[in-house]
This record gives C-alpha cells, structure tokens and sequence, in this order.
C-alpha cells in the first residue's frame, strides 16, 4: 500500500479503448465546464500519435457504426475527422442461402445518406485519442489495475505503475478481460452459440456501391460490410472446429470456399488478407451498476455480430451515462451516487434487452434448419421486402434510431 494519499478523481475509465475513448470524448463538456476530474487507465502502450503520418492497413479490422452512432459521434465533435476514412452502407442486403426470399433496407427509403458506415478501428481509435489528448484528462498508460476496493464514496485503485487513485465513479470499460468483474463479485450468463467468427479483409471484383450484405447459411450466417475502395469486411460464422481447417487453407482455396458458400452476389473475390478467429457467445453481466461503479461495453454484453449492434450499443451507452451525470450534477449528486447510476439503468434497460433479443432473435430463427420453417422465413424476407412499414422499421433498427 502507497504510503502517500490517492490521488481523487471524479471518474475512472478502466480501459481506453473505442469505448472507455467514446466516454472520455463524451465527458469533456463537464470537464470543461463542471471541472470534473477523469482519469483514464489503459493497459496497452499508446497507439501512434494523431500527427504520425496515417498508413493504411489492407488488413486493418473495421466496425459497422450506426447512422445514429454517427450522429453521436458528430456531437462529440470528432466525425468530420472520422468519416475521412468511413465506408457509408446505402443498402443492407439480407438473404438465405437456397431459398428465393431477400430483403432489401435502402438509405434513400428514410431520406438519409447513409443506413450507416463501416471504419477501421484504428483509425477511430485514433481519432477518439486525439480529441482526448485537447482535454486536461490524467492518462495512466500503459498501466493495469492491480488492486480495487470499494471505500466510502466510491472505490480505490492500486495501478501497476505505482499510482493510486480514489474514484468517486468507476467505469470498466475494458472488454471485460482484465478479470476485475470477477474481482468485484460481478457474475456474467453466458449462452455459448457453438460457432466461431472468422473475420478478414477481401477484395472483390466490382465496385460494391455501398452495399452490406447478411447472408444466412446453414453453418451461420456471412457478413459482407463494404470498405473504401473495392475491399470488404468479411465476417464468416462456422460451426465450431470447422474454422481451424478454413485458417489452414491457401488463400486461393479459402476464396474459391467462400465463393461457394456465399455466391457471386458481391461479384468474384480476388484477395483476402489476414485471417482471425475468435469463439461467440451471448455474455450480460448480472450487475452493470452498483454505487460508485458502472459497467459499459462488451464488458457489460457481448453480442453475436450477425446484426452488427455491439458498439453501437455499447456507444448508445456511454452517451446514456453522461446524460445521467449531467442531470445529476444539475441536481447537486455526485457521478457515482445511487441516484445516477439507477437514472443511468432506466435509460438502458429497454434498449439493452430490446437489441440482445433482437441479435439473438436472428440466430435462434436462422439456425434451425427445418423444412417448414426454411420456407416461412422466405415467405417472410420476401413479404418484408415487400411491405414498407415494417422493412422502414427494420432499417431504423439497422440505423441505431429505433430505441
């Protein structure tokens, strides 16, 4: 223990990622103009400075960001700088393999320019980090927290270099792999989907006009989100076991597989670039608040990436709890009193379970393969496709404005 007193701070971000960054980004209004104290630790080394010369990577993994996650994002005053690298998705294309049902969500159907755009997380990243470095925020970098304890009016925080801060807010906002909610008692469920998601970069033969398309397989479903350029972001789900042998195979044989199981919808692939794997499940916390503690992100839920909601959800989030703070400053409470936080779980709860329902919902439909119901969700992509309401309805959840 530190023979010297913490250091006090308003709020502690765990985690500097794209979300801990957001709510820095987010907070900077009461940093300037309450004097709010934030600290911000993150456990990786800093990504290279806004000013280094920008090198992008075809392999660089990118995020789908919500119409509505870009409106956020221009409230904070960074997505002129953001969208220099932003892919817009005029049209979301949903299909099944082997039955005639598509749908179709088109931007110009609700009058907008885009239904959403698709960025490299680096350069976003990148972006967010600028904007807090103009902010008299204290970083911590590259530092973990070795020790947290909940005190009087919040919790403490030994880091590993040296420091020690008491929080009267502390958010985790790390991904949830730095094992302090497990530290803190905090308990996930976690419904395992039995499948794998194997992300790359491909370039494909034509221009892909802004097109993202969902396509649903019988081993789950494909993801094509289009990239500046003619590259994609592809997004390929597999039964679990089968990705080890699809990572094995020469580039050419993993185009010509892909190829076959998505069709030439998108036109030929001609490139692809790095290939990752990583295992999914259906993971919400059991608590994502307690006095003096707020959780965010994919440390809070982590989704399937079949309908793409993840961040924006986490972001939609993160602006939630800033909104709390704000009226509870305005109301002489501190960030971290029981009031703010359970303002902050009202602003949530409907929309958390409505998305997690929604991502869910579309795999638990699609993944049961039995004759009768292949041929009812046919019927149902081409009778959305064919009715106005309820494909608008679909598109403003695509957007991230339906809450």
């Amino acid at each position: 223990m530190s023979s010297t007193s913490p250091s006090q701070v308003d709020i502690a971000i765990i985690g500097g990622g794209l979300v801990g960054a957001s709510l820095g980004c987010a907070l900077a209004a009461l940093v300037e103009q309450a004097g709010l104290r934030v600290a911000v630790i993150e456990a990786a080394p800093m990504a290279p400075q806004p000013t280094a010369p920008w090198q992008p990577s075809f392999d660089a993994r990118a995020s789908a960001i919500a119409a509505g996650s870009a409106r956020h994002f221009a409230s904070l005053g960074v997505w002129t700088h953001m969208a220099e690298m932003a892919a817009p998705i005029r049209t979301i294309h949903v299909s099944e393999r082997g039955r005639l049902g598509v749908t179709r969500l088109r931007a110009e159907e609700l009058d907008v320019e885009a239904l959403g755009y698709v960025i490299p997380n680096a350069w976003m990243g990148r972006v967010l980090h600028g904007r807090l470095s103009q902010l008299p925020l204290t970083w911590h970098c590259p530092a973990k927290v070795e020790a947290i304890q909940p005190v009087a009016e919040g919790y403490r925080l030994q880091l590993s270099n040296g420091s020690e801060l008491e929080a009267g807010l502390t958010v985790l906002a790390d991904g949830g792999r730095s094992g302090l909610k497990e530290r803190l008692g905090i308990e996930s469920r976690e419904q395992p989907y039995d499948q794998v998601a194997l992300i790359a970069s491909v370039e494909v033969s034509r221009p892909h006009r802004g097109v993202a398309y969902e396509r649903f397989t019988p081993a789950g479903p494909i993801a094509l989100l289009p990239l500046q350029g003619q590259a994609m972001e592809l997004v390929w789900t597999h039964t679990r076991g089968e990705e080890d042998r699809r990572l094995a195979l020469s580039d050419a044989n993993f185009l010509a597989e892909l190829q076959q199981a998505f069709g030439d919808r998108a036109g030929h692939f001609r490139r692809v670039g790095r290939r990752h794997a990583y295992p999914l499940s259906l993971i919400t916390a059991r608590e994502t608040v307690r006095p003096g503690l707020a959780v965010l992100g994919n440390a809070a839920h982590a989704l399937h990436p079949v309908a793409g909601q993840g961040f924006n959800l986490a972001l939609r989030g993160v602006m939630d709890l800033v909104a709390a703070i704000e009226t509870g400053i305005e109301r002489d409470q501190r960030p971290g009193s029981p009031a703010v936080l359970q303002d902050f779980e009202a602003r949530r709860d409907a929309d958390r379970d409505t998305v997690i329902r929604f991502s869910d919902g579309l795999i638990r439909l699609f993944g049961v393969d039995l004759p009768l119901l292949s041929h009812a969700r046919a019927a149902g992509l081409v009778g959305l496709n064919l009715t106005g309401p309820l494909r608008r309805g679909l598109a403003r959840r695509a957007m991230g404005l339906a809450r």
